[in-house]
This record gives structure tokens, sequence and C-alpha cells, in this order.
């Protein structure tokens, strides 16, 4: 669910939902970067707790985000994107963490995707944390925000504001986060995940797709699309996306063209609105 600054999913407070306070997420990314968890604190154990899909060894790194068991199988980290830089740095962001562990999995679909790998959160030994949760914690990856599960996206969330907060990984850059006024570096990133900010100045529909406009041209400006099918899952968020008008909103995606720089927005977690 998308909330108002102060009462969003990165709010002040620890809320019964799972989200984190500043303070709390200070002391995530203590705990994440000196390889410490509270297994009984509900600000790291809480989300993500899906059904079992079994567990092994890892035998091999295949990217920043995927993994190979001596089973077989291959293991893609689902809820995170990689960062689209310095790639030879997360695979080894990665590796750190799991390489030659055992690791459980779990999810809520063992399903394997188009490239045969099977999407699942991973647990390293004992851990109560996501493999997901620590690379974002040094800012090695990106959240997704197509994870459904809200408490797993809070933490998820948290984790990503940890490394942010403190500058870490892909943070330390700071255009890591694009400008929506800025539209030629946003298409410099077609076909990478991005994470742009900027006030949508307008909120249009133009038959089967609604608009979340940064620009009035659109043969040049950013925007964000929606498909009438992706409609429900906003609706689910609880709010309207007329009500997005003249707000300041964070969203992540994949960047395409379309005149100018597009992404396509499928969940709601995928925009964050700021400020008041």
């Amino acid at each position: 669910m998308l909330r108002a600054a102060g009462l969003n999913r990165h709010g002040a407070t620890l809320n019964v939902d799972g989200t984190l306070a500043s303070p709390c997420r200070k002391f995530v990314a203590v705990c994440f970067s000196c390889g410490l968890v509270a297994a009984n604190s509900p600000a790291i154990a809480a989300g993500c707790a899906f059904q079992p899909q079994g567990e092994g060894r890892v035998a091999a790194i295949i990217d920043a985000r995927s993994f190979r068991l001596e089973d077989g199988r291959e293991v893609v980290l689902a809820g995170i994107e990689p960062v689209g830089t310095e790639k030879s740095r997360n695979i080894s962001a990665l590796s750190a963490i799991v390489a030659g562990r055992e690791v459980s999995l779990s999810g809520p679909d063992d399903t394997p995707d188009r490239y045969g790998r099977e999407p699942a959160f991973a647990f390293v030994a004992a851990s109560q944390t996501p493999v997901q949760a620590q690379l974002l914690a040094q800012g090695a990856a990106l959240a997704s925000g197509n994870e459904i599960d809200s408490e797993c996206a809070s933490l998820l969330a948290a984790a990503e504001a940890a490394g942010r907060d403190a500058k870490l990984g892909v943070w330390a850059d700071p255009s890591a986060i694009k400008n929506s006024e800025s539209p030629g570096d946003i298409l410099a990133g077609i076909g990478r995940f991005m994470v742009v900010e900027g006030k949508v100045l307008s909120v249009r529909q133009a038959g089967a797709t609604t608009y979340l406009n940064f620009g009035r041209n659109w043969t040049r400006d950013f925007a964000v699309t929606i498909s009438k099918r992706a409609l429900p899952a906003f609706e689910a968020g609880g709010f309207a996306l007329k009500s997005l008008e003249n707000k300041r909103i964070r969203v992540r995606g994949w960047v395409e063209a379309r005149g100018g720089p597009r992404i396509e927005a499928l969940h709601a977690g995928q925009i964050e609105v700021l400020g008041n």
C-alpha cells in the first residue's frame, strides 16, 4: 500500500504492518553490514515467510541475483533487480553471502521462469534475513516493487532505504536516482531497471492506458504508463491514480522509449508518494 511520507512504508514510526522508522533503518543497516541478525526483532524477522521450496548448497554464482545449487537447480532471487552498473562487484556481493553455503528457499510459487530459474527468497543457514535484504542494504541491488506480500515488501523497502541512507553501493552515486526533469539521462538507461523521482504534472487516460505525465511534451518528457489490466493492483493499494497529480513520487521499473522515456508500472509497489 502507498502512503504519504510520514506514514509511508519508509515512515517515521514502526507500524504494526512492519514499516520501519528511520532509527530502525539505521539499526538494520548496522546488522546487515556486520553480519548480525536479531531473530526476535520484528523489523528483521517479519516478512517473506512463504512456503518452503527446499534447500541445497550453492555451487556457482550465475549473475548478480542468481545462483546454481549442487543439485543443478538455478535460483533467481525474487523481489530485487540488478543495479545495472559495476556488474562484477555486484556478483561479488552475492558471492560473499552465499558461495559454498547451505541455503534454504521459500516463496509463493516455485514455477520456473522463462529461463528455467526458480524464483525464491533465500536464507543462509538459520538466518531470519533473506539474502535479498542483505544485498539491498549494501546497495548491491534495487527493490523491484513487485512483491505482493506486504510484510515482505516492507522488509525489502526498509533494507533498500538503509543502504540509500548510508550511501552504500549504487547509492554512493548522486545520480543513482534519476530526475524526471532530465529525460535525456533516463533515456540513456533504456533497457535498464531505474529509479526516477519527480512531480506528476497530470494524470490522463488514453484508450486502455493511464499516463502519469511529468512534462507537457509526450514526445520528449518522462511518463509512467499503467495499463487497464493493472488498475486493480493500484486500487488494492488504497488510492486513486488521479490523486497523484501535483505529487512528488518515486517510481521504479524498466526504462523504454515510446516518444519520451517511459516506465510501465504493473504493481503498486513500484510507486511511492514523497513529501506531504
